[in-house]
């Protein structure tokens, strides 16, 4: 049971400029909703600690403040999506050479999650030895993935098998090649600089 409390045109009292750096003169009053949120009963016997949030909408009614709650109960949804596919899918790996390509593989990162989300009746579940049963409407991105062979043996493909062929030339005698220049897609590392002895 949740029980969802709120009061309208509260404002919180800004000490610090922050983000309000460029502004002239005193510091604005900023109103909106502040909610109170109180759970029940949490599984595994956990003490459910009183949950605050504050809304931008100083008349938010009880539709808006119910809709607020669930929608940052979500959020957790949203930053795991977005860590399976950084490091899961490996969003951060490919050493990139150009705007596009990265473009590109964003693109086949989103289509891999997509693929896996519609895979969901069709994989089996395969589960370690402590994971519990899941459904299929609530199995996870990994156990889907795990699945992902058997569900290709069933569809099949619509590629024709491979033709022998004959090994190319290969490069021109002579001709000699370095690495191409690559960039890393994660965040740059900042050199320290050593002290003078």
């Amino acid at each position: 049971m949740v029980v969802a409390r709120c009061w309208g045109r509260l404002h919180p009292k800004l000490e610090h400029r922050g983000s309000w750096s460029d502004h002239e003169g005193e510091l604005p009053i900023v109103e909106g909703t502040l909610v109170h949120l109180a759970v029940g009963y949490l599984p595994g016997s956990r003490d459910p600690r009183p949950l605050w949030l504050w809304h931008s909408d100083p008349a938010a009614d009880v539709h808006d403040v119910d809709r607020l709650w669930r929608i940052f109960l979500r959020r957790f949804d949203v930053e795991h999506t977005f860590r399976f596919p950084k490091q899961t899918l490996g969003l951060t790996r490919p050493r990139l050479r150009h705007p596009a390509q990265a473009d590109r593989w964003v693109r086949l990162i989103l289509a891999a999650c997509t693929r896996l989300r519609l895979a969901r009746p069709l994989a089996p579940d395969l589960r370690r030895p402590w994971e519990k049963p899941l459904t299929p409407d609530r199995r996870t991105p990994a156990r889907i993935r795990r699945g992902c062979p058997r569900i290709r043996q069933i569809l099949g493909t619509p590629a024709k098998p491979p033709k022998a062929t004959r090994p190319g030339t290969g490069r021109p005698p002579g001709r000699t090649s370095s690495p191409a220049p690559r960039h890393p897609v994660g965040k740059k590392q900042q050199k320290k600089d050593n002290p003078p002895a």
